[in-house]
């Protein structure tokens, strides 16, 4: 295996493993959300909306198969493993492939994506009002503390003042309005995300590269012994050469 194999056998096991430990990260957020004994009141909220569901099944089903494909690489990768190269090869470029798109469809619909969440907090600090529920108390202070804001402005913000970020009173009262600031972060990061998503793609092409190069290193056949060095071999010439005779 020359140099270049070499490094990309390193890169490929060292992406894996960081590939991996994100995996586990991402499936276990997903569920201490799902279950933990502090968020799992957040999905007993009457709303008229499934996104944050959605959202966490995707981000267990997301660290899954990171984990999949972490595994499978670095199998490849230790093992030098040409069919477990080519799985890798074929799940990096499905994921680079839906980097990108993802990449482009949030910088797009960055505007829409803030009018969304900004209607999911009002369902949620609406709700919070009538009820006084443990979930809606978390999903606000979740909010609040992200974004740095608390309710929607106005007098009625004393009712939901415990829900605020920790601060001076003066910090309390003068804490911008939660929808505002959602939709002027999400308008004004979306290059930043835009720019998050293509730089994981680039890291994920160096992975695919890698996983090319040496799954075509790992496809040369192996330098075998000519076939003729045998005619050179010394006991060979004493059978092939006429014979000589014992004395002259």
């Amino acid at each position: 295996m020359d140099g270049c194999a070499q490094i990309c056998k390193c890169f490929l096991i060292l992406f894996n493993t960081l590939f991996a430990l994100l995996g586990f990260g991402l499936v276990g957020l997903g569920l201490w959300l799902r279950f933990g004994v502090e968020t799992k009141g957040l999905f007993d909220i009457d709303l008229n909306t499934t996104q944050f569901n959605i959202g966490v099944v995707v981000l267990v089903v997301t660290g899954v198969l990171m984990l999949v494909v972490a595994v499978v690489g670095d199998y490849g990768a230790c093992n030098n493993n040409k069919s477990a190269l080519g799985v890798f090869t074929c799940l990096v470029s499905v994921l680079m492939t839906v980097e990108i798109a993802a990449g482009v469809m949030a910088f797009m619909w960055s505007g829409r994506v803030a009018e969304e969440l900004a209607n999911f907090y009002m369902s949620v600090y609406a709700q919070y009002l009538n009820t006084r529920a443990p979930g809606q108390a978390i999903t606000l202070k979740m909010f609040h503390n992200a974004f740095d804001c608390c309710g929607i402005g106005g007098p009625i913000e004393m009712l939901v003042r415990d829900t605020c970020p920790e601060g001076s009173f003066m910090q309390q009262i003068t804490y911008s309005s939660c929808p505002g600031v959602i939709k002027d972060m999400f308008q004004s990061n979306a290059p930043l995300v835009l720019g998050g998503f293509l730089g994981t793609a680039g890291v994920l092409l160096v992975a695919l590269v890698c996983s090319i190069v040496l799954r075509k290193e790992n496809s040369e056949p192996c330098m075998s012994t000519p076939s003729y060095a045998l005619l050179t071999s010394p006991s060979h010439q004493m059978y092939a050469s006429p014979a000589q005779p014992l004395y002259a």
